[in-house]
């Protein structure tokens, strides 16, 4: 019995050393694979906050990448320089913005043109002690990329445009660009460009002097908002919408042909976003043909007009109005009933309710 006892025991010490050696070995393998991991791991994207954009900010010799992948080496533009907005906190210039100016005067490949762009973007609007201090003649370097033939150059070099266009004394040298940018956008058919150039015209006041590049650039524009990107549509209603604010161009825009569908801008179905700006066209629209100055000449119309299509005898634009009224979104009903009531009640007889009550009635008709 005391042998089998001691048997018992020997076994006992073997299966403890077996089961210690396994659960250390599965330890080991585990940790290893943690390092591993971790080795192997890639540091998070960058988000768009102020420390992340600020990392993005070359100095000479580097080169820019997007997001969406880590940057390779690449020669010609020069090595990273910290945080540039830390040392802009401090009251120090980093220089990082006028090495990007510089470096854009260099011969570069179109890739990198672009994102040189892209960064100068970023500097300007996080580094703004150091975009004020940038001249005319950075303005005029930024907007020589508008004649690259690559449209990725084109589009980064509106955007820095968009950005430079939010220091009050650049905005005269930059309306220099308006006809361009009008141009590009009515002659290339690139949703990102019309975003892009159409973000910074909204960006900029109207000049005088653009008005008949604004006549001829009309149908354009009246293709994007029809068109179907969002951004581009609302970005292009933004713009029409200042237009029809111009009693000089008011006609141009109303008489300007449409797609027989264009009311379906007005459908609920459509963003929130966008079906605010279109009413708010509309209402200005109709505020602007009501005015004595306008209602004193006879206008004649195509049949295809925006006119017709929004005002015309056969317009149902009532019925997506009154559909619009119980819209979830609190904006597009408010907006909706300011069009109704620009449709009932003539802008200088506003004041004069007994008017409206007697006055042809719009929506009547729609009935």
């Amino acid at each position: 019995m005391g042998r089998s006892v001691q048997q018992c025991l020997e076994q006992l010490d073997i299966r403890k050393s077996v089961v210690g050696l396994a659960i250390g070995a599965g330890a080991i393998y585990l940790l290893y694979k943690a390092i591993k991991a971790g080795l192997k791991c890639q540091p998070p994207l960058c988000t768009n906050s102020p420390i992340c954009i600020a990392r993005e900010c070359l100095g000479p010799g580097e080169r820019a990448q997007p997001q969406e992948a880590p940057a390779p080496k690449a020669s010609g533009v020069g090595g990273t320089k910290g945080l540039a907005i830390e040392r802009e906190r401090h009251g120090r210039d980093s220089g990082e913005l006028r090495r990007l100016l510089n470096s854009l005067e260099c011969k570069q490949d179109e890739y990198t043109k672009s994102m040189v762009l892209h960064s100068i973007t970023r500097c300007v609007y996080l580094l703004e002690a150091e975009a004020s201090a940038c001249t005319t003649d950075d303005i005029m370097l930024v907007g020589s990329m508008l004649d690259d033939k690559d449209n990725s150059v084109k589009i980064q070099a509106l955007n820095a445009l968009k950005a430079f266009s939010g220091i009050r004394k650049f905005r005269l040298k930059i309306q220099e660009h308006f006809i361009k940018v009008l141009e590009l956008i009515s002659t290339t058919w690139d949703s990102e460009l019309h975003i892009a150039g159409l973000r910074l015209l909204n960006n900029l006041p109207l000049p005088d002097f653009v008005y008949p590049q604004l006549r001829r650039v009309m149908p354009a524009l009246m293709e994007i908002l029809q068109s179907d990107c969002i951004l581009a549509q609302v970005q292009a209603v933004r713009l029409l919408s200042c237009v029809a604010q111009k009693n000089d161009l008011l006609y141009d825009i109303l008489n300007c042909q449409v797609h027989a569908n264009f009311l379906n801008l007005f459908q609920s179905t459509q963003p929130g976003s966008l079906l605010f700006e279109v009413l708010v066209f509309a209402e200005r629209l109709s505020e602007g043909q009501n005015t004595p100055h306008y209602r004193a000449v006879k206008w004649h119309y195509n049949e295809q007009s925006l006119h017709e299509a929004l005002f015309g005898d056969q317009s149902r634009l009532a019925d997506r109005l009154l559909a619009l009224v119980i819209h979830p979104e609190e904006e597009v009903q408010i907006q909706a009933c300011k069009v109704i009531v620009s449709l009932q009640c003539p802008q200088d007889v506003r004041v004069r309710p007994s008017f409206c009550q007697t006055s042809r009635s719009y929506f009547n008709n729609a009935e």
